[in-house]
Order: structure tokens, then sequence, then C-alpha cells
């Protein structure tokens, strides 16, 4: 079947479904098949659900006039993606990154979405799905689209350019993340910036931090625009006033005063103003956008347990971005703080000695009291006795007595897995 002309079932369908649950009426579904599941086994649900079409690509599970066969149904959603950027000929803005990609990417959302008809990519939908169907939920009133994208192997952000196709492009960071797939720190620099060399090639324009010194470096040769504070040369100049807890910028004789918290948090805000400049948003437009944004799902929320004030960051966590988190906490000047950290996956072989450094460095930081939780951490040498360590988060819980962590300023960080929002429920 030719993409035009699947194109055209699409243009006749609501939108696009690949999960039977999630199916509403004049559905486009496509049966993707995982590790431990045919997809195909689940059209003529989803078909007898409200599906108008289903996409196959086993001809055992084709009924005539409701499926269409294909050779396969993934690479079929990602050439229908990638058609359709084309068809709606917008700009495209992809970022990626080692931390901050999603708190980012919502920033630049409300910010454009002052001026300009937006779509972004829901939550973290960022891999070779997820970056398709964000693509596939833009449409004619959609002025300008923002694609974020996830990467943990060398070649992902190559293949996620090749079907977004960005016009523009923006890299948080290059940190300690995802060790384990790119080998290094030399290997994340790599892979992400491959968004770098599609820009590059496809005459796009990248924006960059000018203080990042690796990001200067990498686009000498690369059509850019840069924000920085006023130690730099710059088109947009952003400094930070203070981060006790929350971030507070001054940009263009304004005070912009965010709900986000850390200092770790004013680039990615630095970020969105200058795109916002860049694309002419009003300078008091973009004022209003930061300030009225609310981080949410464990991300930089400030959550108050009567005289307990709590700062959850535990939606994921990299060597990278737990300094950052521990050394913004380290410049708050509540008292009785307590910082309780959890395990950081995917560090692959560097694994110990990462969570060593963590270790060592929380030791000479003004926090009274930290608690680490999990295996990885239960690895090092503690040298410090206001360190608590725990092997499982049950363990945590056992030990713990509610009353130690009233009336006190506590961080809460941790890889997904670790899941320690779950700390809330005993406070």
């Amino acid at each position: 079947m030719k993409t035009s002309d699947l194109h055209t079932l699409f243009l006749e369908c609501n939108a696009i479904c690949t999960d039977t649950r999630l199916v509403k009426e004049n559905d486009l579904f496509f049966a993707l098949t995982g590790d431990n599941f045919n997809g195909n086994t689940f059209a003529k649900t989803a078909l007898n659900n409200g599906a108008k079409y289903a996409i196959i690509d086993d001809s055992e599970y084709h009924i005539p006039g409701q499926t269409y066969l294909v050779d396969d149904v993934l690479e079929t959603l990602q050439h229908l993606a990638s058609f359709h950027r084309d068809y709606l000929n917008i700009p495209i803005i992809a970022l990626t990154g080692s931390n901050g990609k999603t708190t980012t990417k919502e920033l630049i959302n409300v910010v454009l979405s002052q001026k300009y008809s937006t779509t972004a990519t829901i939550g973290n939908l960022n891999n070779h799905i997820g970056v398709p169907l964000t693509l596939l939920s833009m449409n004619d009133k959609t002025e300008i689209g923002i694609v974020e994208m996830g990467a943990n192997h060398l070649k992902e952000i190559e293949t996620l350019c090749a079907i977004a196709k960005p016009n523009f492009g923006y890299i948080t960071n290059f940190g300690k993340a995802h060790l384990e797939g790119f080998g290094s720190l030399e290997g994340v620099i790599q892979g992400k910036s491959e968004l770098y060399t599609f820009l590059k090639s496809t005459h796009g324009l990248a924006f960059i931090n000018a203080k990042d010194d690796k990001q200067l470096e990498i686009t000498s040769d690369t059509k850019t625009v840069s924000f920085g504070d006023h130690t730099t040369q710059t088109e947009t100049i952003i400094d930070l006033i203070t981060a006790d807890p929350f971030v507070v910028s001054r940009y263009q004789n304004m005070q912009i005063e965010s709900q986000l918290i850390g200092a770790y948090n004013f680039t990615n805000i630095s970020a969105a103003i200058a795109i916002g400049s860049y694309f002419e948003v009003s300078h008091t437009d973009i004022k209003q956008a930061i300030e009225s944004y609310t981080p949410s799902n464990n991300r930089s929320q400030i959550i108050t347990k009567g005289k307990t004030k709590i700062i959850l960051d535990a939606y994921n966590a990299n060597p990278t971005s737990m300094k950052a988190a521990l050394e913004s906490f380290h410049l708050i000047k509540d008292a009785n703080k307590i910082a309780i950290i959890g395990d950081m996956f995917e560090l692959g072989e560097t694994a110990k000695q990462e969570h060593q450094n963590i270790i060592d460095l929380a030791i000479n930081l003004n926090i009274d009291k930290l608690i680490v939780i999990g295996a990885l951490f239960n690895t090092t040498t503690i040298t410090s006795n206001k360190i608590q360590a725990f092997n499982t988060f049950e363990a945590f819980k056992e030990s713990l007595d509610p009353s130690e962590l009233e009336q006190s300023t506590i961080l809460i960080k941790a890889s997904r897995g670790m899941k320690l929002e779950r700390i809330l429920d005993l406070i």
C-alpha cells in the first residue's frame, strides 16, 4: 500500500490509536507488535470498539474492507508520520538532551502557544513510536510542532530526525545518562549531537546555550541562535536572580517568577524564553507563560504537608541530574533539610563509582540528613553519620518514624523504577 494512499485513509479518520483500550470512534488502529504480544490479534477488537480501519502485517487477521495489510506495521507508522509532516509543511522544533527534556518542551510549548497554535509531545512519548504519534496528532490548525526525542543508544536521534525532519533543534545538555547504552559521556555527546548533524545537513537552526562550551564547539559550523546571561556575547540575555527554591529570572528588565525549583531549571526557562523571542512572542506574553506554568508528574513539585515542605523530583535521575538537584538543595536556606535519594539506573559498569561520587558530594553539602535507598547505593562506602542507608524501600518504610520528617524540608530524587513518590504516603 502506498504511503500516499494510507495518508488519504488517515485523513478520513479522527486519530491514530495503538491500544484497543483507548480506541475511539473513527480511529485508525495500528496493530503494533511487542516483545510479548502480537498486535495483529487485537485488530478485530479495535474495529469492534469503533476503529474505522486497522493496519496489520499478518494476513491471518485480514478482514475485507476493514484491515489493510502492510509489510511492517511499525515502519508503516513511521513512514506515514514522515509523509504527514511533509504534508503539513510547518516548522518543527526538536529537542533532546540528558536532563530536562520534558520540562523544557512544556515550557517552550506554553510560551509559543501564546501566539501560535502548537502541538507538542504528550508526556514523554519521545521514542520510535512516540515521535510518529506526536507528528500524526498534528493537523491543519497546527502552526508549530514541538517534538521531544529520547535516546539511549547511538543512531536513535538520527532515526527520529529522519522521521520528524526538524527545522529547529535544541539540546538541553550532555550528561551522564544511559551510560549503559551509550558507553560513556563521549558516547552521550555523539548520540545527542546527531540532532546537530541533521540540522547542519538540512540548513536548519540550532538554539544553543552560550555558557555550554561543548555546544559552542560542536555547532561552530552550524546556523545557531544562542542565549546566556550578561557575561556572554549572545542574542538573548537572561540572568538568574535567585533559586531559593523557586527560579526567579531577569529578562528585558522584567522579573519572571517561575513555579519551578532549582537552579538547574534556570537553563530550561532560558531556552524557552530564547525560542519564544526568536518566534516573536511578546516579552509580556513570555513572562505570563513562564509564570503560569506549574510542574506536575513528580517533576520539581513543591508539596506541603503541615509544616513539612517536600521537593518532589522523583520522575527520574542520573548522576548529572542528581548532582544538580543536591547542589540546588544545598543552596536553600531552610532549616532541617533532609535529602532522600534512590538508586540511579542504566549506568552499566560505572554504576558503583557514580553512586559513590554522589555520596562523596553529599557529605560536604549543607544538608542535615541524607537517606539513601537501593541496592546500588548500598555498595558505596559511607563515612558520615549524617547518612542512613537502606537496601530496599520496604526496609526504609519499616524503620521510619514519621515524626523524624516533620517540620523539615525534604528532597526526594531517584530513578523512575525506585518509585520514591511512595514516601508521600508516609509523611
